[in-house]
């Protein structure tokens, strides 16, 4: 009999943990880009420092001078203040130039995983998209809570940060299609 009570019991845990993490969909976004994949993906990287809005998107804000993206597996994405103080935004964890990769992301109050990949529509045109995804990490209140732009996830605030720093990536990548 003990064995089948604790056998429901986790059947139940298992169902609380799909629904709640049913409640809580990635966050999708996405952009076209007048550009080819490859360059869409190394203009992404190699200019991220000059192009994210490090106020809000960033711990430091006015005092970010720079923001690094080790392109591997296991790299840093880290963004460095005038002081020198380095503040670490995720780890790369996966790795496939120029299509995708995906990076955990500590800015969150647990950490949440980010893919963004390129897709080449045509010689010019290239879809970036990205998906925040992992919110079932976060407690109930730290779900709510507010991120860089008020409303929380519920709100809607992830997604319109993603919005606006994809279209800032739009304008420093040679336009939206």
């Amino acid at each position: 009999m003990a064995h089948e009570e604790r056998a429901q019991r986790e059947e139940r845990t298992r169902q609380a943990d799909t629904v709640l993490a049913l409640k809580r969909p990635p966050v999708r976004q996405s952009v076209m880009i007048r550009s080819s994949r490859p360059h869409t993906f190394d203009t992404f990287l190699r200019t991220l420092g000059t192009w994210w809005p490090v106020t809000p998107f960033s711990s430091g804000r006015e005092r970010v001078r720079a923001v690094t993206f080790e392109r591997r597996v296991g790299g840093r994405i880290y963004e460095t203040w005038q002081d020198g103080t380095e503040v670490d935004w995720g780890e790369v964890l996966a790795w496939e130039p120029p299509a995708r990769f995906v990076m955990s992301w500590t800015m969150t109050p647990a950490p949440t995983e980010i893919e963004l990949t390129f897709t080449e529509l045509g010689p010019e045109l290239t879809r970036v998209a990205v998906e925040h995804r992992g919110w079932e990490r976060l407690t109930q209140e730290q779900f709510e809570r507010d991120c860089a732009l008020p409303g929380g996830y519920l709100g809607g605030s992830y997604e319109q940060g993603w919005a606006l720093i994809l279209g800032h990536f739009a304008v420093a990548a040679g336009g939206r299609a």
